[in-house]
């Protein structure tokens, strides 16, 4: 087995999952579908602070990441708003993840964080954008030389 073969297709594979698992958490708690926000079945009430914003955040970084397009600063967005969660949430209730119930926020925001060091992987609209702009600059002829008389 090639891991230099396997690695785009491992990122591309982490990146869709992971933004997928994202939005549905921001639709849940915007929409109140899914479960709802926190299993409640209930939407969060539009603008309330920081938990609307939060999910908003969520639904349209966790759509960004899964389709590959702006990547890197959506996932950058996504870890930072998965920090403050942890730190302000979750933290407060006891140090570490496991007795603050702070897991999936601490492994959202690093897992946002790599996505956004590694960035989207060859099978996105980030990748697809960068080759059709390459394809648009070669293909375009270089203007002939005028002659000076």
């Amino acid at each position: 087995m090639n891991s230099a073969r396997l690695s785009p297709l491992v990122t591309t594979g982490f990146r869709v999952v992971l933004g997928l698992l994202f939005a549905t958490h921001g639709a849940a708690s915007l929409f109140g579908i899914l479960g709802g926000n926190r299993g409640t079945g209930e939407a969060i009430p539009v603008g309330t602070w920081p938990g609307w914003w939060a999910a908003l955040i969520q639904l349209i970084g966790g759509a960004l990441v899964l389709v590959g397009l702006s990547t890197r600063a959506a996932a950058l967005v996504c870890s930072g708003s998965m920090a403050y969660a942890y730190f302000v949430v979750h933290q407060p209730g006891g140090l570490l993840p496991l007795t603050n119930g702070g897991e999936p926020a601490a492994l959202f925001c690093w897992s946002f964080l790599l996505i956004a060091v590694l960035g989207p992987g060859p099978w996105s609209l980030d990748a697809q954008l960068s080759r059709r702009r390459t394809r648009v600059v070669v293909a375009e002829p270089a203007p002939a030389p005028q002659a000076t008389s």
